[in-house]
């Protein structure tokens, strides 16, 4: 299996600096900050790659797992939602929601939720994270 790849770069102070970072792709990059990791400023920040790695894990890990059910999707929109909070003299990212819409032909609303429970615990993000960080989901059959 391969091994992907991502680089940041960080010039400055913490809270002064500025930093960049990209994918080996280059398919994401972006410029990040503590204002806009801690603040309302512009730009990314790590929690928001995490969400997205999350979404995109856990959508393609429900696909899978409905289709080997019989019923492959012919949707799934995941939105996810990475929260980073003080713990005591430290910051750390405390939990992560999903909230995914499924539009799957022929599939039973207790099946799918099954499917989709047993994904969040299994989808690999959801792996590297658990454990350290609570995972919520919401799973809705449109």
């Amino acid at each position: 299996m391969p091994t992907r790849n991502a680089t940041a770069v960080w010039k400055g102070g913490f809270r002064s600096g500025t930093g960049s970072f990209k994918t080996e792709s280059g398919a994401v990059s972006g410029d990040y900050s503590a204002g806009s990791r801690f603040e309302s400023a512009g730009g990314s920040n790590p929690e928001e790659l995490l969400a997205a790695a999350l979404a995109a894990c856990y959508s393609m890990a429900l696909s899978l797992g409905l289709e080997k059910a019989g019923s492959p999707p012919e949707s799934l929109e995941t939105h996810a939602a990475c929260t980073i909070e003080k713990v005591g003299d430290a910051f750390s990212i405390t939990n992560m929601k999903l909230r995914v819409s499924a539009r799957v032909p022929g599939v039973d609303g207790d099946a799918f939720q099954q499917i989709a429970a047993a994904t969040k615990d299994g989808c690999p993000v959801s792996k590297a994270i658990s454990g350290n960080v609570k995972i919520e989901l919401d799973a809705t059959l449109l």
